[in-house]
């Protein structure tokens, strides 16, 4: 026969608390923590049970006739094409003036080189025939040179 003697299973170990304070872990699939005092002084620690909500009763989605429908984005579409044409109007009507300007800022530089030419001085330039008179000689009601 053995001899049983008894063992030690367990040992004791002191837990300390921990000296910095603890952020408690939330994960987001668990239900919120709760605690509940009963009225004899015991608190009572636990997840929050909701309850199971029903589902809604399947409503049917109201009916809109296609017609309806395309008249409506036919409507906007026509609205932001006239939008559209009004801008590129404008531009149009921008862009031909600015043109108009042009023409009339080369109409007047040209206008003002062509004066310049036709009444301005010109030095150096015969108009015409230089005749000295000094040197002329009249005879008998005749010019001689």
């Amino acid at each position: 026969m053995t001899d049983h003697k008894p063992t030690h299973v367990h040992n004791p170990i002191l837990l300390t608390r921990p000296t910095a304070p603890v952020a408690p872990l939330q994960s987001p699939f668990l239900p919120d923590v709760q605690t509940v005092q009963l009225p004899d002084g015991r608190l009572i620690t636990g997840y929050a049970l909701t309850p199971v909500k029903e589902p809604e009763p399947h409503r049917p989605r109201p009916v809109i006739n296609p017609l309806a429908v395309n008249i409506a984005l036919g409507g906007i579409g026509f609205a932001a094409a006239c939008g559209g044409l009004m801008l590129l109007t404008t531009f149009i009507s921008a862009v031909a003036a600015l043109i108009q300007q042009l023409v009339m800022l080369a109409a007047v530089v040209f206008g003002g080189f062509i004066a310049t030419q036709v009444l301005g001085s010109h030095h150096g330039r015969d108009r015409g025939t230089v005749v000295n008179i000094r040197r002329a000689v009249f005879k008998r009601n005749n010019f001689h040179s």
